[in-house]
């Protein structure tokens, strides 16, 4: 049960101390299920993510769900789930009473784009961080280099882009092992 208590703390932490959604949480997904917990390792979190990505949901949910299922199985899903959602669905809930009375106020406003600007500071610290793990040679930099331009010049799903980096990283492997063959 202390593990199954852990697990909603900890999520229900994340949940409610991170602004901008699934890709700002990855700094604290990072320190507290890898380094503190270690949950899961940086390789797991990254899968996790990308599978949280490309499935239906919330990036922050799929990911918690996953890691609670590998401590604990459908219970620690369940619980890990309940922690991330939890913080959100209360903030939610307070802020839709009272948002209509305040959202004209120069302060709120001006309070939300400089909440704006730390989201986007927090996005590019994690993508850094991923990109110094992922992008480890040229083949992977070359990948990375391809799908940050079609991100940013085409308007394809980001489900195409990680099927897409799968198959190539599935084929630079195979073709990897009949050359040392």
């Amino acid at each position: 049960m202390k593990e199954l208590l852990t697990l909603f703390l900890t999520f229900a932490r994340i949940g409610g101390m991170t602004f901008g959604g699934g890709y700002a949480m990855l700094p604290m997904l990072q320190r507290d299920i890898v380094e503190k917990h270690h949950w899961a390792t940086e390789e797991e979190l990254m899968d996790y993510y990308a599978i949280g990505q490309c499935t239906p949901g919330i990036i922050a949910v799929n990911t918690a769900t996953f890691i609670g299922h590998k401590q604990r199985g459908l219970i620690g899903a369940l619980f890990a789930t309940f922690g991330i959602v939890f913080p959100s669905w209360v903030i939610i809930m307070i802020i839709a009473t009272f948002i209509s009375n305040f959202t004209d106020l120069a302060i709120v406003q001006n309070a939300f784009a400089g909440i704006q600007v730390c989201v986007c500071v927090l996005i590019l610290n994690a993508v850094l961080r991923l990109f110094k793990k992922s992008a480890v040679d040229a083949v992977t930099g070359l990948l990375f280099a391809a799908i940050s331009l079609l991100s940013v010049f085409t308007n394809l799903s980001p489900v195409l882009f990680v099927i897409f980096a799968g198959l190539f990283g599935i084929l630079v492997r195979c073709l990897g092992r009949k050359n040392v063959k």
